[in-house]
């Protein structure tokens, strides 16, 4: 096709660093790119970050781009959704799993209960009060606070509907406040 042996050129001459080859693949993208990076991030100082970066990408990728087997315009897409998907990600990437035992760490900014009571206390403060409460509550709380997962993906975690895990952890909460955790919010 006579479209493709330019695309090619112009791609071989992204490969070897050339300023004008850059701006030209720029110029002729830019928009399609932030169009979609809005539509997968945020916000716009996002989306443009993004949009930065996956230039970069193109112009460090730009010796594997092969006319024969794709489209410019494809392969710009195919790398600006691959990109955008890894940001996306790196974003929801979850702390490691980890039960919460008497040993399990608070710092004083975290803690509820005062401060002039050592960590050990605190910790053991806590631990008493998770175990006055159901297994559900129980568990609602440590995937939520201490885990950091959303209440969806503790529903679909428990197999649970959303609204039976917003009350328990509604109904925990309410109770350990009453147990004197005065802000268990702040867990």
């Amino acid at each position: 096709m006579p479209n493709e042996e330019p695309d090619y050129r112009l791609m071989r001459r992204v490969a070897l660093g050339e300023e004008a080859a850059v701006e030209e693949l720029y110029d002729r993208y830019c928009a399609l790119v932030f169009k979609l990076s809005i539509q997968f991030l945020s916000n716009n100082a996002e989306a443009e970050d993004a949009v930065q970066e996956i230039f970069v990408r193109l112009w460090k990728t730009a010796d594997r781009f092969d006319s024969r087997k794709a489209k410019l315009v494809t392969w710009v897409m195919l790398i600006t959704r691959r990109h955008l998907i890894d940001r996306i990600r790196k974003k929801t990437v979850r702390p490691k799993q980890q039960e919460f035992t008497e040993q399990h760490e608070v710092s004083a900014t975290e803690s509820p209960i005062p401060s002039n009571i050592s960590i050990d206390e605190r910790n053991a403060h806590l631990w008493e009060a998770l175990q006055t409460l159901s297994e559900m509550q129980r568990t609602v709380i440590e995937r939520a606070y201490f885990q950091g997962f959303t209440l969806r993906e503790v529903s679909r975690q428990l197999d649970a509907p959303l609204g039976t895990v917003k009350s328990a952890l509604s109904r925990g909460l309410l109770r350990l406040r009453e147990r004197g955790l005065k802000d268990a919010t702040s867990i």
